[in-house]
């Protein structure tokens, strides 16, 4: 490496001291271990492939916890370093704790001894990216343009290149990234509302993630890709100008799979299914959000790059390589063409056992070697798997290279007097193996505007990466004669070239360009007829569209479909659509008719969809089906066609899944909701078809239960026949009933005939209890026999289910003061999944006596400790004086502070240690421990909680302990619970699972949902507190908690 000239010491500059240098200087030079690519580097130890050799370029006091890092043309490394704070994000905004720095190598080491803060008091800084003499550093809310226009290494120019949003996590913003096509690329994420001006066109507003981008003057902004993850992260770019993006929560966690790299598709939308990626901006091309390219787990995936030379050997060039946060590793992507997409491998490169080594940056430097971030244990905010605040353990910046690789010359091109250098010998430098002079010379080229063009095509065309970086350079100058120039490299023989070309032609919405886009739509290469799709679309010519469509009778794969019927979309002419619609081609038939219901006034006719629901075409089919869904404006139209389905009865069980979910899509026309109620109450009707109407009634969630269906579900209930399948209708009109949970004056004939159920010994015990619990308004009055029956399965024996549903029955029923000083009786039996809802019973009192039994009931609890102390105060609210003092000796025991938290943890820790793993399964999915009923394994479990496939990769055993101990200490992305407050005075805290434009969804426990009207929400603010219960360390044994440990442990 050149070290940059120093004449003297400008202001800001540090040179670090003697002692400081000292250490930097030994750590770095740290030598190999015995163990074949591994080295010792302080408190580190990094593994690397053999035959590469890693070492230590910048640490403490240099760097200290350094997150994001980017090049200036000199070499010197501009470090976004935290000042190893996780307070409150709006703490931090107004406090901006964090800096900015520049490292310079003086004497061309490889190692950075010298170090000018660049900017100090900055926001918690998330991306760094140095373009024509500044630096863009994304700080939630704002992505700040920094410059230093008197040379003295200090940034005395500070500008807000972007602003938005701030939330809780601070995952708004991520980037920025340079595009090859000179756009400035960067992330959103977060789901905080978010509006772009668009001149000529109506404002977009979006909560969605998302990738953007924009001309480095801010104008121009556009959404490129669309998504439901919460985290999208990096953005790559393949030699073609792909895009490849890493994100967090691809999707809900689930068989051991959560984050992803994405080949981001313009116009996709992608990610786990959320509220936001159904906003009317956002344009689907099918049922399904688009692919992932490559599962990578519970990743928290940071930084990406592409690597562009062949210092590390030739096979590394264009490998992308990934840092994976949670995993303590750098890993190594080797990407291949695959149709029109990608398929990726996986293998570390980088990696250590130190838990505390946490990667969030990769960057290649201009001599080929890669450079490693490492930031250290500081980070905790929203990061549950970082468990610990640590920021006393601090980071440092590695570098890797190959052993025997050959010295770079001026690797910077830092020899070229740029300024001076004419058109034509800076187009030479466009095909030069060094990557950073090809950038600088694409740079200074596109600076030179249109003038430089003519440079372009006679230089070295034998060279594929110089053309490629001409039609690059042509990407940044505006003008006739740029668009010229690469239209005509739309047909060079390079695939990368040509891809370049193609981008950049639709990234310019070339109309020119329109004819030889079309005929690329032909070509064998799936990739160029992607690209070429994308850009026919931008570009907007509606005579284009029925060679689109066509394009779709090649059955081609989810991204080159998606490209096709996004182009048709985007160009939005329903006249060109409309024609396809009625193709005999199924394939184009269904591109055709996604199209018109996305596009704006596509029109289509419900009656003319609805009949494709009986094509022999699958894909057709399905599409039918999915865009009925998406119209519950259409039921009373389709009323008849719904009516034949259910007087046929659906084939099969997945036809029957399928009939359900649209009957309830369409629950809300009247039509409907009297040809559901007919179904389930005609014993002439096919059984299944029966099943199929009340299962919709369930899933409808409508707000007020028709009086029809009420009426229909009581005369099941009331008849009941003791036939097989009548039994599976009567469990399912149980469960409907509870769903829709009408008030009790609109339920006269259901409550007898719930009640009846519930008393009928004969009946199995789920169904009986199901039956009380389900009674609208409650069993009121409760008989002592019914309530003894229901006392006796709140037994932690029982299984969860079961004794869930006596909890319920009993905390709505209406109990006397003999009965509530029996239900106090019975805390300690009742575990902590159930204590909580028990405590709900005895609201209905003020008793002092019914009080003070409970207060003194919960003390000798085992389950105390699974309660909040705001939660009990709420219950006891109506209780005078002295219930409130006798309760004040349980706050006091459930507000114990952390240190004793952690002696606790302390504790159990020294006895839990060497579990068995088979036995640990076993207490995972016991009753006992209903570790089950919340979390799944593989693909076994519930989903309230998060899924635990892989937990052991990501968590420490005392990690593990902690999170059965204690749940709240640290609460898990995508699982955060919120407290809902109404209009009415209620307060609900749980997991917002799913919300409509009229209700929210709340998980408030197993089993448990609460539906809340968005017109009674007074306010949703975070909460504090896991659904789970705390105090499992009270309901197992020290046996049963280390040997649950122990399997958590080895799930990986």
């Amino acid at each position: 490496m050149n070290p940059r000239a120093c004449g003297g010491r400008p202001k800001g500059l540090a040179l670090i001291p003697a002692v400081g240098l000292s250490l930097i200087l030994n750590l770095a030079g740290a030598t190999m271990d015995a163990a074949a690519g591994e080295f010792k580097i302080g408190e580190r130890t990094l593994k690397v492939p053999d035959g590469f050799v890693a070492e230590l370029v910048a640490g403490p006091p240099v760097a200290d916890r350094p997150i994001t890092i980017d090049f200036d043309e000199t070499g010197a490394l501009y470090v976004a370093d935290s000042s190893g704070s996780n307070d409150p994000v709006q703490k931090q905004l107004k406090e901006r704790p964090h800096r900015i720095l520049r490292l310079v190598d003086r004497d061309g080491d490889g190692r950075y001894e010298t170090r000018t803060v660049f900017a100090d008091r900055m926001m918690f800084p998330e991306g760094t990216l140095w373009h024509d003499g500044s630096l863009y550093v994304s700080a939630p809310p704002t992505i700040w343009k920094l410059t230093d226009t008197d040379g003295d290494g200090v940034a005395d120019r500070r500008e807000e290149w972007l602003t938005r949003t701030l939330t809780g996590c601070a995952n708004d913003l991520h980037g920025p990234y340079l595009g090859l096509d000179g756009r400035i690329y960067w992330c959103k994420g977060a789901f905080a509302e978010q509006t772009y001006e668009r001149p000529g066109k109506p404002p977009f507003v979006t909560k969605a993630s998302h990738i953007f981008r924009a001309r480095p003057d801010g104008t121009q902004i556009e959404p490129v890709l669309t998504g439901g993850m919460d985290n999208p992260v990096d953005v790559a770019f393949t030699p073609g100008g792909e895009r490849i993006l890493t994100c967090t929560f691809f999707q809900h966690p689930g068989g051991g799979k959560r984050d992803g790299l994405i080949h981001a598709i313009y116009g996709g939308v992608y990610g786990k299914i959320t509220g936001p990626i159904f906003e009317p901006a956002h344009k689907w091309t099918g049922p399904e959000v688009m692919p992932v390219l490559l599962h990578m787990g519970p990743a928290a995936p940071c930084g990406l790059t592409r690597y562009e030379s062949e210092a590390l050997g030739p096979e590394f060039r264009d490998n992308l390589f990934a840092c994976y946060f949670n995993l303590h590793k750098v890993s190594r992507h080797v990407l291949k063409p695959e149709g029109s997409t990608f398929t990726a491998t996986e293998e570390p490169f980088v990696s250590s056992p130190d838990v505390d080594f946490h990667p969030t940056d990769v960057a290649e430097d201009a001599d080929g070697s890669l450079v490693v971030v490492d930031t250290g244990g500081w980070y905790k905010l929203c990061c549950p798997s970082s468990q610990l605040h640590k920021p006393d353990v601090l980071g440092g910046i590695y570098r890797v290279r190959r052993k025997d690789a050959p010295r770079v010359e001026d690797p910077r091109g830092l020899s070229i007097d740029w300024k001076a250098l004419p058109p034509a010998d800076l187009a030479k430098l466009l095909g030069d193996p060094r990557p950073a002079v090809q950038r600088r010379a694409i740079a200074t080229l596109a600076k030179r505007g249109e003038a430089a063009i003519g440079a372009l095509a006679p230089h070295d065309v034998s060279s594929p990466l110089g053309r490629r970086n001409a039609a690059w350079t042509a990407a940044r100058i505006d003008g006739l004669v740029a668009r010229s120039f690469v239209r005509a490299a739309i047909e060079d023989a390079d695939p990368d070239t040509a891809l370049a070309a193609i981008h950049v032609a639709g990234l310019h919405r070339d109309k020119e360009a329109a004819s030889p886009l079309v005929t690329k739509l032909g070509q064998p290469s799936a990739h160029a007829r992607r690209a070429a799709a994308e850009a026919l679309g931008r570009i907007g010519d509606p005579s284009v569209v029925p060679a689109l469509l066509q394009a779709l009778a090649a059955k081609p794969d989810r991204p080159l479909e998606h490209s096709l019927i996004y182009a048709a979309i985007e160009i939005g002419d329903r006249d060109a659509v409309s024609k396809a619609a009625h193709s005999t081609d199924p394939a184009v038939r269904r591109g055709a008719i996604i199209a018109m219901d996305q596009m704006d006034g596509g029109s289509l006719d419900p009656r003319e969809v609805a009949g494709l629901l009986t094509s022999s075409d699958v894909p057709l089919r399905e599409a039918a089906s999915w865009i009925l869904g998406r119209h519950p404006e259409w039921g009373g139209a389709l009323a008849g066609s719904c009516r034949e389905r259910l007087a046929k009865g659906p084939a099969d069980a997945a036809g029957g899944t399928e009939l359900e979910k649209q009957l309830a899509r369409f629950a809300g026309a009247a039509e409907i909701q009297a040809l559901l109620a007919e179904t389930v109450a005609d014993e002439a009707a096919p059984a299944a078809s029966r099943l199929v109407a009340a299962k919709a009634m369930a899933r409808a969630g409508l707000k007020d239960a028709p009086d029809s269906w009420v009426a229909s579900l009581a005369k099941v209930l009331a008849g009941r026949p003791a036939r097989p399948e009548a039994l599976e209708l009567t469990r399912q009109a149980v469960a409907t009933a509870a769903a829709l949970a009408p008030p009790p004056e609109k339920a006269r004939a259901l409550i007898p005939a719930l009640a009846a159920i519930g008393r009928d010994e004969k009946a199995d015990e789920a169904l009986r209890l199901s039956a009380l619990a389900a009674v609208p308004g409650g069993l009121k009055p409760l008989d002592d026999a019914t309530l003894g029956y229901l006392v006796g399965h709140l037994d932690r024996d029982q299984p969860a289910a079961i004794r869930g549903a006596a909890a319920s029955a009993i905390s709505r029923a209406g109990l006397s003061k003999g009965q509530l000083e029996r239900i106090a009786g019975s805390l300690k039996a009742a575990g902590p999944l159930e204590v909580d809802r028990l405590l709900t019973a005895f609201e209905q009192s003020a008793d002092g006596a019914v009080g003070l039994t409970l207060v003194k009931a919960l003390g000798d609890s085992p389950a105390l400790s699974s309660l909040r102390a705001e939660a009990i105060r709420q219950h006891l609210a109506k209780y005078g004086p002295p219930v409130q003092a006798a309760a004040e000796g349980l706050y006091a025991r459930l507000n114990a502070d952390a240190a004793k938290q952690r002696a606790k943890l302390d504790e159990l820790a020294s006895k839990v240690a060497g579990g068995d793993i088979r036995r640990g399964q076993a207490v995972f999915l016991s009753e006992k421990a209903a570790c089950f009923t919340c979390h799944a394994i593989g693909y076994r479990g519930g989903d309230v909680g998060p899924d635990l496939t892989k937990v052991g990769e990501v968590r420490t055993e005392r990690d593990l302990l902690e999170s059965i101990v204690f749940p709240s200490a640290s609460l898990v992305r995508s699982f955060e619970p919120v407290v809902v407050a109404t209009s009415d005075g209620k307060v609900v805290n749980g997991l917002l699972k799913r919300e409509t434009s009229d209700e929210l969804f709340l998980v408030t426990g197993v089993n448990q949902e609460a539906r809340i009207a968005r017109s009674d929400v007074e306010e949703i603010r975070p909460g504090t507190v896991s659904v789970m219960p705390a105090g499992l360390d009270q309901q197992l044994s020290v046996r049963d908690l280390a040997d649950l440990v122990a399997f958590l442990k080895a799930c990986r």
